[in-house]
């Protein structure tokens, strides 16, 4: 018998979310119980949902933006304590013995990466995220927040801020580089602050003026609205490195022509269809086309610890459980500044329904 908790489940494709009481592992000697504070609502969780990304795992548990409280550690940890601040990410295992693991490049894992949900543990059975008051992660898999770190702006960044820190850290971004993100969303508003916090000369590339105030307030040098005539040529050869937060198709030759020698354009998306350019954009002044995937456990320490230092986190809008729907909704329509958050606290609210595939507890 493993830990009871309560969640927001959707059991089929694209169905409502209901409550539901799963049911946890029983914590293990390297293990830490989490009990969750606040989850973040992910572009990528709408996308599992909707089976539009990977192969759905029914009943689902969506939710790989994770902070809480320690209030359980097995005889082996050493890493955290009972009241200590917890996050966790979009992995909570992997294969540990690849090149990749070894090198704490678990992202990259070649062996068998367990992902927070959607996944399946070692032991065959199906994992469940942060869309519920309680998780059992592996203290090798879980991160430390520093203490005066606010929960609710944090969790978020267990998938935005890493995804954006680990290219921004791998290409150099620094004082006397030039950065562009494309997109001023939930990734892109906290990739702007940590480019900026990190001495980049930090331009942000959208599609429309609404943001603007928000993006310079957060440290944004430069605003260029890219659907406005002329505004893409003007910036030719500019950046150094362009990131792009889109999932849209987008005209990959306009923005390589942005770069200048030895310029990258990092795609974080995963659009519908293939990216496409021509060969001679890439020929001119060696460009390069990349993508990265979020980042590994020691980076994701490293990109905590550098927001705490920096006064960094999401901006946030606090929901209850039962407004994950609307959530989703709006997320679709791209009405939220900047991310979604779940107050773990109403996920007991609600009747529990009974989900025998999920292990429920009737």
């Amino acid at each position: 018998m493993g830990l009871t908790t309560h969640a927001r489940c959707v059991c089929d494709r694209g169905g409502p979310f209901v409550p539901a009481i799963i049911e946890r592992r029983e914590p293990g000697p390297h293990d830490v119980v989490i009990a969750i504070a606040y989850a973040g609502i992910c572009h990528s969780d709408l996308e599992h949902v909707h089976a539009k990304r990977g192969t759905p795992i029914f009943p689902m548990v969506p939710g790989h933006e994770i902070a809480g409280v320690v209030t359980a550690v097995g005889s082996a940890v050493s890493k955290f304590k009972v009241g200590d601040h917890a996050g966790v990410g979009n992995m909570v295992d992997s294969c540990r013995e690849c090149d990749s693991c070894k090198a704490g490049l678990e992202q990259y894992c070649s062996g068998r990466r367990v992902l927070t949900y959607n996944s399946r543990d070692h032991d065959g059975d199906p994992t469940y995220g942060g869309y519920s008051d309680q998780i059992v992660v592996d203290q090798a898999y879980t991160i430390k927040i520093p203490a005066g770190m606010d929960l609710a702006q944090t969790a978020p960044l267990f998938c935005a801020g890493i995804t954006l820190y680990s290219p921004l850290r791998h290409w150099g971004a620094g004082p006397g580089r030039r950065v562009a993100i494309v997109g001023f969303g939930g990734l892109g508003h906290v990739g702007v602050q940590i480019a900026h916090a990190m001495g980049a000369r930090t331009t942000v590339l959208d599609i429309s003026d609404a943001k603007r105030p928000d993006a310079l307030r957060m440290g944004a040098e430069d605003y260029v609205v890219v659907t406005q005539p002329g505004a893409m040529e003007a910036l030719t050869g500019r950046f150094d490195l362009i990131i792009s937060t889109v999932p849209a198709n987008v005209d990959i030759d306009a923005y390589l022509a942005m770069l200048a020698v030895d310029g990258v354009m990092v795609t974080l998306a995963i659009p519908e269809k293939p990216l496409s350019c021509s060969a001679a954009s890439l020929l001119a002044n060696r460009r390069s086309i990349a993508g990265t995937r979020s980042g590994g456990i020691a980076e994701t320490q490293d990109m905590i610890d550098f927001c705490a230092a920096h006064g960094i986190g999401a901006e946030v809008e606090i929901i209850a459980a039962d407004a994950i729907a609307g959530a989703y909704e709006r997320l679709e329509k791209g009405d939220v500044r900047y991310r979604f958050v779940i107050d773990a606290a109403t996920m007991k609210e609600g009747q529990a329904v009974a989900l025998a595939d999920a292990g429920v507890m009737p």
